[in-house]
């Protein structure tokens, strides 16, 4: 048993450690949350990391992501044995049932690429994110498409690379004089950057192989990658920054840590999926085959321990009639980040929201 100070300064990174102390903070992300440790013997705490599961026990809630919708009006509460009371006023559901701001469009698109082929959305969606970096925002704008008969995930990749190469390419074309400003006086790189995107092909690699990079890297990461958890940040930016120097699309992730939606391909422990990373910037686009068969997709809701009635309309989808479909969504403010070169992603929206910060 040692003491967090002792830890810190002396024990190697990775090995097991015990400690007597309590929970000062928790940071939820998607799929891991982070706790920082106290025991009185140090002024800086000691961070864990903690899968929802393992979160669940400290009381830790494991996912933050939505904002639920409400009301302030005052609501008149009916008892069976009292006339209708005014009870005070108190935030109820508006819609008679739980209901949240849209952190996606995707499943709604997928109905109607079933029925027209390929179709796309673009609008705000909302994240309750807390974290604060650069490149995270509680409102943000995104591009999402869907596509009918998408059979493989290489064609998807081809279909987001040839999308992203275009209109990189028009924006070089038709915005040379805003760019030389931004290669002036923000990036004197980004010029470079942005003709790497429409004369080369992007670098693709395996979840695994990616980790294996990341486990014989030269570099100490804060956070060490470890098979089966999502990438940091960190890794994502030396993935595609110092390692590829490029964009790179990272596949076939471990199904545990991606959504139910996603096909399970046919090994059965990853599914088909990608991320792109950009220099700089991280993840701009997450896309993969939806999973299209019935029994399927049921099995991954239960394995998610989801309620299946609340995605029946999504099963009925599949149960009477579907294609093979897949499709992408592109973070727009971070694809801004890496055109111009800007850093912060609040400097590439008007009205930036983020966790304590919502001024318009």
């Amino acid at each position: 048993l040692k003491t967090i100070r002792n830890i810190l300064e002396n024990s190697i990174p990775g090995s097991k450690v015990e400690v007597y102390g309590w929970i000062r903070s928790v940071r939820v992300q998607k799929n891991v949350s982070f706790a920082v440790i106290n025991d009185g013997s140090n002024l800086k705490g000691m961070q864990a990391i903690l899968t929802s599961e393992e979160a669940k026990k400290f009381h830790c809630e494991g996912g933050g992501e939505v904002f639920k919708v409400s009301t302030n009006k005052t609501k008149n509460i009916k008892d069976e044995h009292t006339k209708d009371c005014l009870t005070g006023k108190e935030a109820y559901d508006f819609f008679g049932s739980p209901v949240y701001l849209t952190v996606s469009g995707q499943l709604h698109a997928e109905i109607f690429a079933c029925a027209m082929s390929r179709v796309y959305t673009f609008g705000p969606v909302f994240r309750a994110e807390e974290s604060l970096t650069s490149r995270h925002l509680a409102e943000f704008w995104m591009l999402e498409a869907e596509i009918a008969y998408m059979l493989n995930l290489d064609e998807l990749l081809d279909f987001v690379e040839c999308c992203l190469r275009e209109t990189t390419r028009h924006i070089l074309n038709t915005c040379s004089q805003d760019l030389e400003f931004f290669n002036q006086w923000v990036d004197k790189e980004l010029s470079t950057r942005l003709e790497y995107i429409t004369n080369k092909p992007f670098i693709r690699m395996t979840y695994s192989e990616a980790m294996d990079i990341l486990s014989k890297a030269n570099k100490r990461f804060e956070f060490q990658p470890i098979l089966g958890i999502s990438f940091h940040s960190e890794h994502e930016k030396y993935l595609a920054t110092d390692y590829c120097r490029g964009p790179v699309f990272i596949t076939n992730y471990p199904k545990e840590i991606k959504p139910f939606y996603m096909r399970v391909n046919p090994e059965g422990k990853t599914v088909a999926c990608t991320d792109l990373l950009f220099p700089k910037v991280g993840e701009v686009v997450g896309g993969s085959l939806r999973e299209e068969r019935y029994q399927e997709l049921v099995q991954r809701l239960k394995e998610f321990n989801l309620n299946t009635e609340e995605f029946q309309w999504y099963l009925d989808l599949r149960k009477y009639g579907t294609i093979p479909h897949g499709g992408f969504g592109i973070g727009f403010e971070r694809y801004l980040q890496y055109v111009t070169g800007i850093d912060n992603i609040r400097d590439v929206i008007p009205f930036p929201r983020s966790t304590n910060y919502c001024k318009i």
